[in-house]
């Protein structure tokens, strides 16, 4: 008798951790260490298996095809014109395919969105803010901006109205700029879809030095394979209290005129806790749905656990069904509760939070209790500060109204 299955979401790198560029933050860069010998360009026949088996597996009637790097664009586009010629053979008659890529930008042209465009691709694109800032830690490998460069990638996707999310990520060069950040992204760029990634690099004392130089700065050798392990971080991280002005500032903004008009995920997310619902894995109780896949077909469990202890297989080997509903995999994600200290645990503003992800929880409550989140104090503020108006956008939506009202009673 065939098990039930659950839904889950797998990012695929199609080329590795392979970049163009050489982002100071971006500890991604380390993982070429894991397969020092290897292209880390994904073979066709990883490509047809990797499709073939996501679409057997995956239960609902939309299935997310979704790249992501290093700079996954790398790969090349027909690498990616025949990914969605395999999606529509392996797809079933009820499934809708989502093509989604998360991209630096710089390599986007006008064939790229054109092609991105003609297959309904959402494309998440990484951008800090404006010049300054993004400019701070995003750069090339001759260790200049790349500002001008996500522009042009930019002009090109609005020119052929191709979907567009901006990722952004908080960090120690813009943590005080939170409306500079969010206006250009609504004034100057006028996106809708904005999602705020904080950037936390744990790092040891043995590692820390090298660590501060830069993760795109570092070659082979000199670069250490990251790991989720450590009780220090870099100066580029973001400061846990900064995050939550960071968080607060734009909220009240947007509260007070952008409801309904532009989408920020942590906000969308949060509204959702307020609602009883856990719409990200990040502020669920448990996770372990959203995994990772390598260049050759090897299987991880989080793509932010891409390290030796948390690789669950290899989809050659083994069926990406056996490999997501593994014993190996249930523990990850039921862990994401079960080392929750107590401290969390009595915690008013637990419900939407949950400890966030398990990879910031690194330091000590209050009492000495081991496996805090680092970002505790921001969260904690920003959702204290939100509750009366998340209650009542919850309480319109739940009467059958719209979340956008709360804007009449400011």
């Amino acid at each position: 008798m065939q098990t039930a299955r659950h839904d889950f979401h797998l990012l695929a790198k199609p080329a590795g951790a392979a970049c163009n560029l050489g982002c100071k933050y971006c500890f991604f860069l380390s993982k070429e260490n894991l397969y020092p010998r290897e292209s880390p360009l994904m073979s066709e026949a990883t490509l047809d298996a990797y499709l073939r088996q996501l679409f057997e597996s995956a239960p609902g009637p939309q299935i997310e095809v979704s790249w992501q790097g290093g700079e996954p664009m790398l790969r090349g586009l027909p690498f990616f014109q025949r990914s969605v010629e395999l999606a529509e053979r392996y797809r079933k008659p009820h499934q809708r395919v989502l093509h989604t890529i998360q991209t630096n930008g710089t390599l986007i042209t006008d064939e790229w969105a054109a092609f991105f465009k003609r297959h309904g691709y959402l494309v998440g694109l990484s951008i800090d803010g404006p010049r300054e800032l993004h400019d701070a830690y995003r750069i090339d490998k001759q260790n200049r901006g790349s500002f001008d460069a996500v522009m042009r990638g930019w002009e090109c996707l609005r020119s052929h109205a191709v979907e567009v999310n901006v990722l952004c990520t908080v960090h120690a060069g813009n943590q005080d700029h939170p409306l500079d950040v969010y206006r250009f992204f609504r004034d100057t760029l006028q996106v809708t879809h904005i999602q705020l990634i904080p950037i936390v690099e744990r790092a040891t004392e043995a590692t820390l030095a090298l660590a501060n130089q830069g993760w795109g700065g570092l070659k082979g050798s000199d670069r250490p394979l990251y790991r989720q392990e450590g009780n220090l971080v870099t100066d580029r991280t973001v400061n846990a209290e900064a995050f939550g002005r960071f968080l607060i500032a734009i909220f009240d903004e947007w509260v007070r005129r952008d409801v309904g008009k532009v989408f920020v995920i942590t906000f969308d997310v949060a509204l959702g806790s307020w609602l009883g619902q856990h719409n990200q894995c990040i502020v669920a109780p448990t996770c372990g749905n959203a995994l990772a896949l390598e260049h050759n077909g090897d299987v991880y469990s989080c793509d932010h656990f891409v390290e030796p202890d948390h690789k669950l297989g290899n989809l050659h080997d083994a069926t990406l069904d056996s490999l997501v509903d593994s014993e190996k995999q249930r523990r990850f994600g039921r862990a994401k509760y079960d080392t929750l200290p107590q401290y969390c645990k009595q915690c008013p503003v637990l419900f939407a939070c949950y400890g966030e992800c398990p990879r910031n929880r690194f330091i000590e409550t209050p009492s000495g209790e081991p496996g805090l989140n680092y970002l505790c104090a921001g969260y904690k503020a920003f959702f204290t500060h939100i509750d009366t108006p998340m209650k009542t956008m919850a309480q319109l939506l739940r009467q059958g109204r719209y979340a956008d009202e709360i804007m009449r009673e400011a």
